[in-house]
């Protein structure tokens, strides 16, 4: 190695963000989300952040003494118990100190915590006669306090398979209900007790925003002083205290997660950072070109690997999805180790997003439905110091405001999101360079067409998978036997949920044709008509 690379000073960074002003002496009001593994429990934290007040979250099990401690830098105006997988009634169900309830601090209980706190106060909460998941309609008995405002019926999204048959005895009164939940919301009269057996911080909750916004300004009193433009300068000066005056590299796929980190990454470091961009083999047609040309010119010290033989030959034979992207997530970090190495640098960073940690199972009570390549995939030996991640609060759009603060080019805001492991875990069963080239194909005329029909600024991503399927066809009369393509498309706004997109049938005729047509090895085009949940939006 040339003895000059270990001392390499990189090129200065010349994308700043924008200024802020230093909010001296003003304590931020915050609102806490106590954390029970939801699915959706960020995403509450999200909703209130989008109102312009400050929201962090914190474990179940935080002290009142906790609490009263964050007093020093925030003004505690109110707590929401989150949603989540386990029962109340178990035995090693998450609880919370009841003494919280006694702080006189309003509270909030969405789904299990809204079980939770009829539980904890004497209320009937049971196994119910039946389930209510997706789009539910309640019935609103008194539309006061949190759902000051609302029409008599509400359309709300359910997920749960207890209920509260029974509010707790004293001064509490049901608020509303629903044709299987006698109890779907309640309060108590005097003290600030809310609980809400929906989600009203998701968007198929019609309106689930006007019920947050009851609660953190109505209810708790909150005053709006929050901007993502203070994120920003957190971020910095996280990087910066780690980090220090060593060295670091970032994964830059190209992606708008990890180009936003690679921004506030170079921010914070400048000379010290690198950023490496790994082909791996499954990026999307003429996606590394197109990589290389952007990066090379944005100031910063790049550097491409061509790592697609070993990536290849890594998953040979490799069927099943969450080996796939350990085997992927593994290999990433030893080339990111081997490159770092030859720089001397000490120090990982990574765009992952809320999301990816969410579907990882990351925290202590939530279930895991897919292993992400940069999280739960990672190997656990790994000769990184540390390993940061500046956006891993942030949803994909909240993503996309901080880079547009930053100045990324807007064609790189505005791409749909593609996984780390790429086209591999859009490929079912095992992987072949035939494979790679059909699905490469196939997804290339997906966009082509969506973006030649303008179809694209509505859509949250839309992309081929290859099924492991085969089925017969007719090719220029004679038989044909061959793959069968998947078209995923799909509405959203932060990924947590989603919608397949009713795409007008002339378009999706026309990509259907054109993949048959094109590719040789297809037979068969099907659509996937299915929402988040219960699928995900990718198929592995």
């Amino acid at each position: 190695m040339p003895k000059s690379t270990r001392n390499l000073k990189f090129p200065p960074f010349t994308i700043k963000p924008p200024e802020q002003k230093e909010k001296q002496g003003v304590k931020l009001d915050i609102v806490l989300v106590l954390d029970f593994g939801g699915q959706y429990c960020h995403l509450i934290a999200r909703r209130i952040r989008e109102n312009s007040v400050y929201s962090e979250i914190v474990s179940n099990e935080i002290t009142p003494e906790e609490i009263k401690a964050l007093d020093h830098k925030y003004n505690v105006k109110g707590l929401i118990l989150s949603g989540g997988p386990k029962s109340v009634y178990e035995e090693d169900a998450p609880k919370i100190n009841k003494k919280i309830l006694e702080l006189g601090i309003p509270i909030l209980g969405l789904c299990y915590g809204h079980q939770l706190l009829a539980h904890l106060l004497g209320g009937e909460v049971e196994p119910a006669k039946s389930k209510e998941f997706g789009i539910t309609y309640a019935t609103i008995i008194e539309p006061i306090a949190i759902l000051k405002g609302l029409g008599k019926n509400e359309k709300v999204w359910m997920s749960h398979g207890d209920t509260v048959f029974s509010i707790p005895p004293g001064e509490f009164e049901v608020l509303a209900r629903t044709k299987n939940t006698p109890v779907a919301a309640f309060r108590h009269k005097a003290k600030p007790i809310y609980g809400l057996q929906w989600h009203p911080e998701v968007v198929h909750t019609e309106n689930g925003i006007q019920m947050i916004r009851n609660f953190i300004f109505e209810i708790c009193k909150c005053k709006p002083g929050w901007s993502m433009k203070d994120f920003i300068g957190k971020a910095v000066n996280e990087i910066k205290s780690i980090v220090g005056e060593g060295k670091a590299i970032i994964a830059l796929s190209g992606g708008i997660d990890s180009s936003t980190a690679t921004l506030l990454a170079a921010k914070a470091l400048g000379q010290n950072l690198a950023a490496i961009f790994v082909d791996h083999g499954f990026m999307r047609e003429n996606e590394p070109e197109l990589i290389r040309q952007t990066f090379q010119k944005m100031g910063f010290h790049f550097i491409a690997v061509n790592a697609r033989k070993r990536f290849l030959e890594k998953l040979k034979e490799v069927t099943d999805p969450e080996t796939k992207r350990k085997i992927i997530g593994e290999e990433f970090i030893r080339v990111f180790e081997e490159e770092a190495e030859k720089i001397g640098a000490e120090y990982l960073i990574q765009g992952t997003i809320y999301p990816d940690r969410i579907e990882s199972g990351f925290r202590r009570f939530s279930e895991k439905i897919k292993t992400h390549h940069n999280v739960a995939g990672l190997p656990t030996k790994i000769k990184f110091k540390a390993i940061i991640e500046p956006l891993r609060d942030l949803y994909k759009d909240e993503v996309r405001k901080v880079a547009e603060m930053l100045g990324l080019p807007k064609e790189l805001v505005h791409r749909q999101p593609f996984p780390g492991p790429g086209l591999a875990v859009r490929i079912i069963g095992k992987i072949t360079s035939e494979k790679i080239s059909i699905v490469k194909k196939a997804d290339s005329i997906v966009r082509e067409e969506i973006e030649r029909s303008g179809q694209q600024d509505r859509l949250w991503q839309y992309f081929a998978v290859l099924t492991d399927t085969k089925s017969t066809g007719v090719k220029g009369d004679c038989r044909a036997y061959g793959y069968t393509v998947a078209i995923r498309i799909v509405e959203s706004k932060e990924a947590m949920t989603a919608s397949f997109a009713k795409i007008p049938y002339q378009i999706l005729e026309k990509i259907s044709t054109r993949i048959t047509n094109e590719i040789p090895q297809v037979t068969r085009v099907v659509y996937d008509i299915t929402h988040k949940p219960p699928a995900t939006i990718e198929w592995e």
